[in-house]
Protein backbone atom coordinates (compact mmCIF):
# COMPACT_ATOMS: atom_id res chain seq x y z
CA UNK A 1 0.00 0.00 0.00
CA UNK A 2 2.97 2.28 0.62
CA UNK A 3 3.62 2.50 -3.12
CA UNK A 4 0.12 1.75 -4.39
CA UNK A 5 -1.86 4.45 -2.59
CA UNK A 6 0.06 7.47 -3.93
CA UNK A 7 -0.46 6.22 -7.48
CA UNK A 8 -4.14 5.58 -6.83
CA UNK A 9 -4.55 9.08 -5.44
CA UNK A 10 -3.07 10.50 -8.67
CA UNK A 11 -5.62 8.58 -10.72
CA UNK A 12 -8.63 9.44 -8.58
CA UNK A 13 -8.94 6.45 -6.28
CA UNK A 14 -9.57 2.75 -6.49
CA UNK A 15 -9.81 -0.36 -4.37
CA UNK A 16 -7.32 -2.46 -2.46
CA UNK A 17 -7.85 -5.94 -1.05
CA UNK A 18 -5.31 -7.11 1.50
CA UNK A 19 -4.89 -10.85 1.86
CA UNK A 20 -4.75 -12.22 5.37
CA UNK A 21 -5.94 -15.45 6.95
CA UNK A 22 -8.54 -16.73 9.36
CA UNK A 23 -5.75 -16.33 11.90
CA UNK A 24 -6.09 -12.58 11.40
CA UNK A 25 -9.52 -12.93 13.03
CA UNK A 26 -8.93 -15.55 15.73
CA UNK A 27 -6.05 -16.94 17.76
CA UNK A 28 -4.20 -20.24 17.49
CA UNK A 29 -1.95 -21.98 19.99
CA UNK A 30 1.70 -22.24 19.02
CA UNK A 31 1.31 -19.77 16.14
CA UNK A 32 2.02 -16.47 17.89
CA UNK A 33 4.22 -14.88 15.19
CA UNK A 34 1.83 -15.83 12.36
CA UNK A 35 -1.28 -14.73 14.27
CA UNK A 36 0.43 -11.45 15.18
CA UNK A 37 1.30 -10.74 11.56
CA UNK A 38 -2.19 -11.56 10.31
CA UNK A 39 -3.87 -9.44 12.98
CA UNK A 40 -1.53 -6.67 11.84
CA UNK A 41 -2.98 -6.94 8.33
CA UNK A 42 -6.46 -6.54 9.83
CA UNK A 43 -5.52 -3.44 11.79
CA UNK A 44 -3.61 -1.92 8.89
CA UNK A 45 -6.60 -2.47 6.60
CA UNK A 46 -9.02 -0.76 8.97
CA UNK A 47 -6.72 2.17 9.70
CA UNK A 48 -5.91 2.74 6.03
CA UNK A 49 -9.58 2.47 5.07
CA UNK A 50 -10.39 5.23 7.55
CA UNK A 51 -7.49 7.33 6.32
CA UNK A 52 -8.36 7.16 2.63
CA UNK A 53 -12.15 6.67 2.49
CA UNK A 54 -12.72 10.37 1.78
CA UNK A 55 -10.13 10.28 -1.00
CA UNK A 56 -11.84 7.61 -3.08
CA UNK A 57 -9.80 4.60 -2.02
CA UNK A 58 -11.62 1.58 -0.58
CA UNK A 59 -9.55 -0.90 1.41
CA UNK A 60 -10.79 -4.29 2.64
CA UNK A 61 -9.26 -7.61 3.62
CA UNK A 62 -10.02 -11.25 2.94
CA UNK A 63 -9.33 -13.98 5.47
CA UNK A 64 -9.32 -17.45 3.91
CA UNK A 65 -9.38 -20.62 5.96
CA UNK A 66 -7.61 -23.70 4.65
CA UNK A 67 -7.76 -23.69 0.86
CA UNK A 68 -7.41 -26.86 -1.19
CA UNK A 69 -4.14 -26.23 -3.00
CA UNK A 70 -1.41 -28.56 -4.26
CA UNK A 71 0.46 -27.85 -1.01
CA UNK A 72 -2.32 -29.36 1.09
CA UNK A 73 -3.02 -32.18 -1.35
CA UNK A 74 0.44 -33.54 -0.54
CA UNK A 75 -0.40 -33.99 3.15
CA UNK A 76 -1.03 -37.41 4.69
CA UNK A 77 -4.72 -38.34 4.47
CA UNK A 78 -5.19 -38.17 8.25
CA UNK A 79 -3.74 -34.64 8.40
CA UNK A 80 -5.75 -33.49 5.37
CA UNK A 81 -8.96 -34.94 6.81
CA UNK A 82 -8.18 -33.22 10.11
CA UNK A 83 -8.04 -29.87 8.32
CA UNK A 84 -11.33 -30.59 6.58
CA UNK A 85 -12.84 -31.35 9.98
CA UNK A 86 -12.02 -27.83 11.19
CA UNK A 87 -14.56 -26.40 8.73
CA UNK A 88 -18.24 -26.85 9.64
CA UNK A 89 -19.11 -26.78 5.92
CA UNK A 90 -17.32 -30.15 5.65
CA UNK A 91 -14.68 -29.33 3.06
CA UNK A 92 -11.79 -27.03 2.29
CA UNK A 93 -12.24 -23.88 0.24
CA UNK A 94 -11.06 -23.34 -3.31
CA UNK A 95 -8.87 -20.64 -4.78
CA UNK A 96 -11.78 -19.70 -7.03
CA UNK A 97 -13.98 -19.02 -4.00
CA UNK A 98 -11.39 -16.65 -2.56
CA UNK A 99 -10.89 -14.99 -5.94
CA UNK A 100 -14.64 -14.41 -6.28
CA UNK A 101 -14.85 -12.28 -3.13
CA UNK A 102 -11.69 -10.40 -4.12
CA UNK A 103 -13.17 -9.61 -7.54
CA UNK A 104 -16.37 -8.39 -5.91
CA UNK A 105 -14.46 -6.15 -3.50
CA UNK A 106 -12.46 -4.65 -6.37
CA UNK A 107 -15.57 -4.04 -8.44
CA UNK A 108 -17.91 -1.04 -8.51
CA UNK A 109 -20.58 -3.31 -7.01
CA UNK A 110 -18.72 -2.91 -3.72
CA UNK A 111 -18.59 0.89 -3.94
CA UNK A 112 -19.89 1.35 -0.36
CA UNK A 113 -17.66 -1.33 1.16
CA UNK A 114 -14.47 -0.27 2.89
CA UNK A 115 -12.70 -1.16 6.11
CA UNK A 116 -14.31 -4.59 6.17
CA UNK A 117 -12.93 -8.06 6.81
CA UNK A 118 -14.27 -11.00 4.83
CA UNK A 119 -13.83 -14.51 6.19
CA UNK A 120 -13.83 -17.05 3.36
CA UNK A 121 -13.83 -19.91 5.77
CA UNK A 122 -16.67 -22.41 5.63
CA UNK A 123 -17.78 -21.18 9.09
CA UNK A 124 -14.37 -21.86 10.68
CA UNK A 125 -14.47 -18.56 12.60
CA UNK A 126 -18.14 -18.93 13.57
CA UNK A 127 -17.37 -21.37 16.36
Amino acid sequence: MYYQIPEMLKSGGGAIVNNSSILGLVGAARAVPYVTAKHGVSGMTKAAALGYADQGIRINSVHPAYIDTPLLQGLPKKTYDGLVGLHPIGRLGTAEEVASIVLFLLSDKASFVTGSQYAVDGAYTSR
